[in-house]
């Protein structure tokens, strides 16, 4: 008898790997070639741009909403309202004339000083029908010394003039970005000269409601404006005008914009480098796994090809640790079949080289009786070869029918029990009985293949047979122990040399009397019954019976497989 633990199926590797032909040119489908990789991998470029992309969005978010001002110019414009009604109240109490229903000049130009010089607006003062009285412009350049700077000398030298131009547009650039504001609709400011009434704002307090505008001038400053009535018990004696300088907002956007940028440069290059390593953290170790996986696809690598990184207790190092189990199962599942391959060769080629001698022979044997013995010779051979094929077929099929066959409930006592039968029912050699005997109450189910495990068990009870003296009896039982189910055949004939116990699992190996039938076993049959116990999470051994003496009564097959959990 003999039987291997695991026969695989030739596996088909057309469509993952490359085969080389007779001529040594590779055939199947191609593969990215691992040379022509850059020096930054996919993944390293999509970690670095995914997190550079996110902290741009973010910049630009606040860039945007900072650059909107929204805030700033609301509290801005507060203040100057604030502003405009504590100066519009102190005109109206200290410098209108009830008698001429106007503003006395004299004395709010000194107190428009006053109050307007602290402040970074600018006021106008207009009349009630929209003249302009007074300017604190005007006002407050009285006795002021105008420096102007007179511009750089201009160099002859044109790579200088060339360094200065491109300085000062790129300069140009720089405060055109830090002053940029997605502004479209709003009003340009420009100089009314005397007719106040073209503001909008000027016009509403006219009618005694104060009000705010909010305008670009052509430089693309905001000149923020609030108009109050000058009133007094009612009485209208003109308006006030408040507004602030050119540039007054842009510059603190401009300077908290720049503090801005320099953080997000700061923050880019930690975003950089962070990602930089995150992608040798993850990339670096991917393309060595890929680069072992080509080696071993080209078959250039040895057992050890596949990194393991046990250094790593992540994903990467779970990776690794598949990568070479994988690999690892590969080879064994490639050696595995060239053993098999090589033992059927073996095998076959022995009841071929009889069945090719006993041919010769008969061309030239004239004897009848020769001629007989020669003619059973190749019968003999000839049903061992188709005994050979038939279990060799059913070997190389086994692994693919396990993995796709439906696993179900199996009772293993009823199907003893029912296998035992069938035999009682046969017409067994040497008047060899078979018996069963249940030795638990409980119900022994185990989640398998019922057709597999029948022929497991039917091949035990065919090699008892085989083995049983002359009226002789073999002895099937089953038994629950624990959470383990466990199947015994035995019988009562020579027993197992020790040296052959595990021996008697290998393929093609057999060791049979002398007067059972040529050609009826191939020595599979306990390899095939390994191979499907250990596929169903179970095992099978074999030992000798004895007495109490140490003489031996029997062999006896243990099986033993997982109890259901619905029974454990």
């Amino acid at each position: 008898m003999n039987v291997r633990t695991e026969i695989p199926p030739t596996p088909s590797l057309g469509t993952s790997i490359k085969r080389t032909g007779a001529a040594g040119t590779e055939t199947g489908p191609l593969t990215v070639s691992l040379l022509s990789r850059t020096r930054f991998s996919p993944l390293t470029r999509r970690i670095v741009f995914l997190n550079a992309f996110a902290l741009l969005i973010l910049i630009a978010g606040v860039l945007w909403v900072q650059s909107a001002g929204g805030g700033l110019v609301e509290e801005r414009m507060a203040g100057i309202r604030d502003q405009a009604a504590i100066v519009g109240g102190a005109l109206a109490e200290y410098t209108a004339d009830p008698e001429a229903r106007n503003i006395d000049l004299s004395t709010a130009e000194p107190l428009l000083r006053q109050l307007i010089a602290p402040t970074r607006l600018r006021a106008q003062i207009f009349s009630t029908d929209g003249t302009l009285l007074a300017d604190t412009r005007f006002l407050l350049a009285r006795n002021v010394v105008v420096r102007e700077e007179l511009p750089p000398p201009v160099s002859a030298n044109s790579f200088v003039e060339f360094f200065q131009d491109t300085r000062a547009a790129l300069q140009q650039f720089y405060s055109e970005f830090l002053g940029f504001r997605p502004f479209t609709q709003l009003e340009p400011y420009f100089e009314v000269g005397h007719d106040g009434r073209v503001y909008s704002e000027v016009t509403s307090a006219l009618d005694g409601t104060q009000a705010s505008a909010v305008r670009v001038n052509e430089q693309g400053k905001l000149v923020l404006s609030v108009a109050v009535p000058i009133q007094r018990l009612a009485t209208h004696y003109g308006v006030l005008l408040l507004t602030t300088e050119s540039g007054d907002i842009d510059d603190i956007l401009a300077e908290e914009r720049a503090a801005l940028i320099r953080v997000s440069l700061v923050a880019f290059g930690a975003l950089l480098l962070s990602s930089l390593y995150l992608a040798g953290f993850i990339a670096v170790p991917i393309r060595r796994l890929a680069a072992a996986a080509e080696h071993v696809r080209r078959g250039r690598a040895g057992r050890e090809a596949i990194p393991t990184f046990n250094d790593r207790a992540d994903e990467i190092g779970e990776l690794a640790e598949s990568f070479a189990a994988m690999t690892h199962a590969l080879y064994d599942r490639i050696d595995s079949i060239e053993r098999f391959a090589a033992d059927v060769a073996h095998e076959l080629k022995n009841p071929l080289t009889s069945l090719k001698s006993a041919v010769e022979m008969m061309d030239r044997t004239k004897d009848p009786e020769s001629r007989e013995r020669l003619v059973a010779v190749v019968r003999n051979d000839v049903k061992r070869i188709d005994r050979l094929i038939t279990d060799i077929s059913d070997a190389s099929r086994l692994d693919a029918e396990l993995s796709r066959a439906h696993i179900g409930s199996v009772d293993i006592g009823r199907l003893l029990e029912t296998i035992v039968s069938i035999y009682n029912g046969m017409e067994l050699p040497r008047g060899v009985r078979v018996e069963f005997q249940r030795e638990s109450e409980t119900a022994a189910i185990v989640q398998g293949i019922d057709e597999r495990l029948g022929q497991v068990f039917r091949n035990l009870i065919d090699n008892a047979i085989s083995f049983s003296p002359e009226s002789g009896s073999v002895n099937v039982s089953v038994k629950v122990q624990g959470p383990i189910v466990r199947a015994v055949v035995a019988d009562e004939g020579p027993g197992i040399p020790t040296a052959d116990l595990e021996r008697i699992f290998d393929r093609f190996f057999t060791s049979r009397p002398g007067e059972n039938e040529f050609g009826k076993n191939s020595g599979l049959g306990l390899a095939i019954a390994r191979q499907i116990i250990s596929n169903q999470g179970g095992r099978i051994w074999a030992d000798n019976r004895r007495s109490e003496q140490g003489k031996k009564l029997g062999a006896r097959f243990i099986v033993e497989l997982p109890l259901s959990r619905q029974n454990a």
